[in-house]
């Protein structure tokens, strides 16, 4: 795989999209755009709200992207329009970026990963530009358009100041800076986004970042539904409470087999210093932690910390209010979640008669556990994953942050037109708004491959 994300000689002639979005451009701003810069959204196959914990995930990238055309000035000054008018035009001094996390608002995303991109290769100053940009990924679907919106704007930062930096730091930078919008994420999709090649899924591997390729078996498809609820994570504590608690319970673990806890911020960090396996992380839950929900005043106790500690040390800006934490059952999805990736990969790997079979029921288990244990579901996602069950779908499950969005299903090749079918006549026919949103919300996928940037020959 190659070091640096590639740059690509791209023919307008035959590319509908490119044209429109030149023709845009030059409505917009009445000059061309000097190059285009894409990045894919994804879908994760398994490991859901595990990367923020330290483990390995198994996403792959999907054909819907983020892309964008940009020129370059010396006005310092930074232009932004979308080419879906609901999301308004924007401007701000190169030299004055700042993000209101409060507010998060489609241009904040973008100015996260022109910010990233700045801070680290500290650069005192940045060129103007003049941007134009198109998404295809529905927006708050789970498929990580906010991401992949970040990662599009540090890959053409990048560019437009004449840097180089590879996939790896690219990822890196990018889920680091999309935390100046106030989401606490792992880095699953900045690094899916980058780091992905058409064909294969992948394994992410964080500290450090590495991604391993993962053939998905033949004879079967992945399909994409949306629930259609939206849940944006930036305007909603859900993500970050479901963060905080997996970091206290790591806390409470660690006090109770006398290790210092205080340095201790994730799940998978406590497994590697304790140097045991997940099945023994299981164990350890069952005895150390109980499933009631734990009180502010039952953890203060139990950390010797007072509860103004705890929000200025533990707790996250919008979770401050928070007054109970099931601590047992967040911990006992990631640790089982954890497992279920790897084991995942492990029957791709091997590819036995009854690896359908068996990938199947890992994104059932993986979806009952999201449900029951990680409370990350809703009333229409659980009812779609029925659904395409029994539409024949061998698994399904939400992918995505949840509480909305999209599921993801592994489905016979054999099935697939009367699965379509039959999901599409008792999900999205019944419901008029459904109905309406149906032909950007069911369809399938293929790995495609990461961000580009594109120059036109």
């Amino acid at each position: 795989m190659a070091t640096n994300p590639p740059k690509i000689k791209a023919l307008l002639s035959g590319n509908e999209r490119l044209q429109k979005l030149k023709a845009a451009f030059h409505d917009k701003y009445g000059q061309m755009p000097l190059f285009y810069a894409c990045a894919p959204g994804r879908v994760n196959l398994i490991g859901e709200h595990i990367d923020y914990c330290g483990y390995a995930v198994l996403p792959m990238a999907i054909e819907q992207n983020i892309l964008a055309a940009v020129s370059v000035s010396d006005t310092k000054t930074i232009k932004l329009t979308n080419t879906d008018p609901k999301y308004k035009d924007f401007a701000v001094s190169a030299d004055g970026i700042s993000i209101d996390r409060e507010n998060p608002q489609w241009h904040y995303y973008f100015l996260c990963g022109v910010k990233g991109l700045q801070e680290h290769l500290s650069l005192s100053s940045l060129a103007g530009m003049c941007c134009v940009v198109d998404g295809t990924i529905p927006a708050s679907s789970g498929l990580s358009s906010s991401s992949a919106l970040v990662c599009c704007a540090g890959l053409l930062t990048m560019e437009a100041n004449h840097k180089s930096l590879s996939k790896v730091t690219l990822a890196e930078m990018c889920a680091k800076c999309e935390r100046y919008i106030g989401t606490e994420g792992g880095g699953m999709d900045q690094s899916i986004s980058f780091l992905a090649e058409e064909g294969t899924a992948k394994l992410i591997e964080f500290n450090p970042l590495r991604a391993t390729d993962v053939k998905l078996p033949d004879g079967a498809v992945f399909v994409i539904a949306n629930c259609c609820v939206e849940m944006n994570k930036a305007a909603s504590s859900h993500f970050n409470m479901r963060v905080v608690e997996c970091r206290i319970a790591t806390k409470m673990l660690a006090k109770a087999r006398g290790l210092d806890w205080r340095r201790l911020l994730k799940l998978g960090d406590l497994q590697k210093e304790l140097r045991v396996s997940l099945e023994k992380m299981l164990e350890l839950l069952e005895e150390l932690l109980h499933p009631e929900p734990y009180s502010r005043e039952e953890i203060c106790r139990s950390l010797g910390i007072t509860d103004q500690q705890l929000g200025e040390d533990i707790l996250s800006a919008n979770t401050q209010h928070a007054t109970h934490f099931k601590l047992y059952q967040r911990a006992r999805h990631v640790y089982g979640e954890a497992a279920r990736v790897l084991q995942f990969k492990a029957v791709c790997d091997s590819s036995p008669p009854s690896s359908i079979a068996q990938l199947g029921d890992l994104m059932k288990q993986s979806h009952a556990s999201c449900r029951d244990l990680y409370e990350c579901s809703c009333l229409e996602l659980d009812q779609l994953v029925d659904i395409c069950l029994q539409a024949g779908a061998v698994g399904s499950r939400l992918t995505g942050a949840g509480w909305g969005g999209c599921t993801v299903s592994m489905v016979p090749g054999e099935r697939m037109d009367s699965f379509l079918k039959t999901v599409r006549e008792r999900y999205y026919v019944p419901d008029a708004r459904r109905s309406a949103l149906e032909k950007q919300s069911l369809f399938v996928t293929r790995p495609g491959g990461g961000a580009a940037i594109y120059i036109m020959d």
